[in-house]
């Protein structure tokens, strides 16, 4: 049935879809049809996971970009998710980048983005969330924040950013992801060079012991580092002690796509996800764990459209897997699907 939905939805502008179609799900979930929905797509069965000290409902979440401002937290509930990571949020509140910015290619099942950012800023997620948390809707939802820096913060304050986030949305969320990884915001990926990363980091570890409760901290990287590059990762995240690593981003690379190098060149700038990224983000995440013997956790990210996809990435060594543009071309039913496959222990 989704598949029919797919080719209706497909025929209107991304941006647009992804807004309308939470908004319905929403209005369902309103009028008494959300029993309906979880008794649809909520996996059956006790799949709890523990992972970063925190107990997950399971081992699937939606990844950043999806729900940057946590308006949708309990319609995503109802599909199943484990955990939604948030974001990405800066102190600011910034539009992005200029329309249309997201793009789909369903030839190669994947989606090009260039949003930039594009959020309510820290302080109006910050309250969204505590309201969340005082009505108590989570129910074991995991929530994540997903924090950068904004547009216009040059290169060497962007640690004063990061901090801000940080402690505005300490009380809030279960865990932290540092996106310096992303292709969207000019000048960002210089962020994922040792010292620059060293510097952000440990001024967050730094701020994170001085609370009565630490939050996990990840971080998140680009499927398109080099393999000396990676290792720079490996060594300081051992080195501060950080508590995992998200991988992998978006990738800026075309190769190999179905899609007519017209329309990708005519679509320009742009961060690419989907079925491309799938064999990418695992050579990254089995290169990791294999490197490290397991002593740095893993979410992987990219790809993941199945079961069988979310396997090959727990199979390379990851804890935990996030969907997002899988999420699109297969439908609300994808949480219940690997959950069906991937095995909680």
């Amino acid at each position: 049935m989704y598949k029919l939905l797919r080719q209706i939805l497909f025929l209107f502008p991304p941006e647009r879809v992804h807004y309308l179609s939470m908004n319905a799900l929403r209005f369902l979930r309103r009028t008494g049809v959300g029993k309906i929905i979880a008794a649809l797509y909520y996996p059956k069965g006790d799949h709890h996971f523990t992972a970063f000290g925190i107990r997950f409902p399971n081992r699937v979440g939606l990844g950043a970009g999806f729900d940057k401002n946590a308006r949708y937290l309990r319609e995503l509930q109802l599909l199943g998710f484990g955990f939604v990571e948030t974001g990405t949020i800066t102190p600011l509140p910034q539009a992005g980048n200029d329309k249309p910015r997201l793009f789909r290619l369903p030839k190669d099942k994947a989606l090009i983005n260039r949003m930039g950012f594009n959020n309510d800023g820290v302080k109006v997620i910050a309250d969204r969330l505590k309201s969340w948390k005082e009505q108590k809707c989570s129910s074991g939802l995991i929530i994540g924040g997903n924090i950068g820096k904004n547009k216009a913060t040059p290169n060497e304050d962007a640690w004063k950013d990061y901090e801000v986030c940080f402690k505005e949305l300490h009380p809030y969320v279960d865990y932290f992801v540092v996106n310096v990884s992303s292709p969207n915001t000019p000048g960002l990926r210089e962020l994922q060079e040792k010292e620059s990363l060293r510097k952000i980091l440990t001024h967050l570890q730094v701020i994170n012991r001085q609370q009565a409760q630490q939050r996990p901290l990840l971080l998140k990287i680009a499927p398109d580092l080099s393999l000396e590059q990676i290792d720079d990762v490996i060594d300081l995240a051992l080195e501060i002690k950080l508590d995992g690593l998200v991988a992998t981003n978006t990738t800026i690379s075309r190769e190999g796509l179905l899609t007519d190098k017209r329309k990708t060149d005519a679509i320009g700038a742009g961060g690419l996800s989907g079925k491309p990224l799938e064999k990418k983000s695992t050579e990254v995440v089995r290169y990791i764990c294999e490197k490290t013997k397991g002593k740095i956790p893993v979410i992987a990210s990219g790809g993941i459209f199945t079961g069988a996809d979310a396997k090959e990435k727990t199979d390379a060594g990851a804890l935990l897997v996030q969907v997002w543009t899988g999420f699109i071309y297969e439908g609300p039913g994808i949480v219940k699907s690997i959950c069906k496959t991937i095995s909680i222990q």
